[in-house]
């Protein structure tokens, strides 16, 4: 075998690009080959001697990348921990994020109990150099240095590292989050947010440690545009957490998005994103056992007071509070507290989901109608109480009286004729409302109707023929169940149309999908 020469790191530099871009996976078999060639420390000798040499840098980086994700290469890294200690301290980025990285790989393939990947974290002084990386690193470093933290607070003996129980520790995130700078303390927040998304024990840590604090004070006191859209985006991370519902409830958030929603010199685009965040986090289940009811009427007033203003709304503040309330109303308590509560809010979205004036904006209060009237709930959640359904049943009369339409009927036409992404709206708000015995009636008082939702060809996609169809499943199932109708001859057409659409099923049945002859016979002279 030919020897390599460190002095000439031609030959390893060919070898170690043809290694690292190899399209196919590296085997335990292929890396023990590789090393038996070019040995680990000569590759970190000449990454650490030779970076100056074009490409060796990049090239070496890749290659050891590929080396450490196989199983035999993350066995060797217990024993190169100087060369992962030096290079998180590097001034290369590339070489810092590749040692975070091998910090994650060294974690990920210990045993369940870890304390050896853990004694060694703690023997070479790793998490604090880990922390430097997410503070000041590139990008790249800093999800890289992310990544390992998250991965080092899956183990018990990690926690023990990441929340020390000395809040007066130069490491407690919270110390780390004073002293830094902004970008900093945004890494530091989104370094929180990823550690709550771990496990139920490690968001429970984060919550003890006082770390969703960093969020609030961010959220109350900054004054920058940008800062404050980024920790906005921590948020909807942290509401889209499974078990988040345990712990945000116990916070200021509410109040906060709320203060930032009624804050008319707030920029539109941070009051929108503060409606979207509150209405997911008020549509997560069992939220309502969870939140203090004050808040979330003080959260829908604040909404309210932005749909019923004078003053002429972003057309994406409008969008962004009708998604909110969708959300809102996409539960059950929640429907039947908007419709029992803040009926002119329903008012407004009903309105707008018929007003063909504004595309983005009728689209969003036709998804936002949809969900208040159960197309996303359970079928015994659809019908809310007597209060909340007679209301729901008076707002759609009234807006229909006051438009040339003059009943609900005309309204559901003229959707249905709309644009596909309208249509697809419309079928969802139709579902949902299929379930009341007026609306049947004003569905099936328009054969044009039951037309479209039976007709398959009506959509050309997907996603398209599975609302139809769902549509149409809805109106099926509630006019089977309804011995008024059933019982009406006058009906018997519309009874056997839905019957027949409902077995085709969602897509074009056989005899609009019969092949065809892709080529033309010849003519002949």
């Amino acid at each position: 075998m030919e020897e390599f020469s460190v002095d000439d790191p031609t030959q390893l530099l060919e070898a170690a690009a043809n290694f690292a871009n190899y399209p196919g996976v590296r085997t335990d078999a292929s890396v023990k080959e590789f090393l038996d060639r070019f040995p680990l420390p000569a590759i970190i000798n000449a990454l650490q001697t030779k970076a100056e040499i074009p490409g060796l840098e990049n090239t070496l980086v890749a290659c050891l990348h590929r080396i450490f994700k196989t199983k035999y290469g993350a066995s060797l890294i217990p024993h190169y921990m100087p060369f992962v200690q030096v290079g998180l301290r590097a001034d290369s980025q590339t070489v810092r994020s590749l040692a975070c990285k091998t910090v994650t790989r060294l974690l990920q393939e210990s045993d369940e109990t870890a304390l050896l990947a853990i004694q060694l974290i703690i023997d070479y002084g790793l998490y604090p150099l880990l922390l430097e990386c997410l503070l000041n690193g590139n990008e790249e470093v800093a999800n890289s240095s992310m990544d390992a933290i998250q991965t080092l607070a899956a183990f018990p003996q990690g926690m023990a590292i990441i929340f020390p129980t000395n809040k007066t520790e130069a490491t407690h995130l919270e110390t780390v989050a004073s002293t830094c700078s902004s970008l900093g303390r945004v890494r530091v927040m989104a370094l929180v947010v990823k550690l709550f998304s771990v496990s139920s024990s490690v968001a429970s840590a984060v919550y003890n440690a006082n770390l969703l604090s960093l969020l609030e004070s961010e959220i109350s006191n900054s004054n920058d545009t940008l800062v404050t859209l980024s920790v906005l985006e921590l948020l909807y991370e942290l509401v889209e957490v499974e078990h988040g519902t345990k712990f945000l409830p116990r916070t200021s958030f509410l109040q906060l998005l709320s203060s930032i929603i009624s804050n008319s010199s707030a920029e539109s685009i941070v009051r929108s994103r503060a409606m979207v965040i509150s209405g997911r986090l008020l549509s997560k289940e069992n939220i309502c056992s969870l939140v203090d009811e004050s808040c979330v009427r003080n959260l829908i007033s604040a909404i309210d007071g932005i749909l019923g203003s004078s003053e002429r709304q972003d057309v994406n503040v409008w969008e962004a509070a009708f998604e909110a309330l969708g959300q809102i109303g996409s539960s059950k308590w929640g429907a039947t507290l908007l419709l029992s509560s803040f009926p002119t809010c329903v008012e407004l979205v009903i309105y707008a989901a018929f007003d063909r004036h504004e595309h983005s904006k009728q689209l969003a209060a036709m998804h936002a109608l949809g969900n208040i009237s159960g197309e996303t709930r359970s079928e015994n959640d659809i019908i809310l109480n007597d209060n909340a359904e007679e209301n729901l049943r008076d707002l759609i009369y009234q807006i229909a009286s006051k438009s040339p339409k003059m009943m609900p009927s005309g309204l559901f036409l003229a959707v249905l004729q709309q644009d596909s992404e309208i249509r697809l709206a419309s079928y969802r708000m139709i579902t949902g409302l299929a379930a009341r015995p007026w609306c049947l009636m004003e569905i099936c008082s328009k054969q044009d109707i039951i037309n479209i939702v039976t007709d398959a060809s009506t959509e050309t996609t997907k996603i398209g023929m599975e609302a139809r169809y769902k549509c149409c499943l809805a109106i099926h199932k509630a006019f089977m169940s309804s011995t008024r109708l059933t019982g009406d001859p006058a009906l018997a057409g519309i009874a056997s149309k839905l019957q027949e659409a409902v077995r085709n099923g969602p897509y074009l049945n056989r005899r609009n999908l019969e092949t065809q002859p892709a080529i033309k016979t010849a003519e002949r002279f």
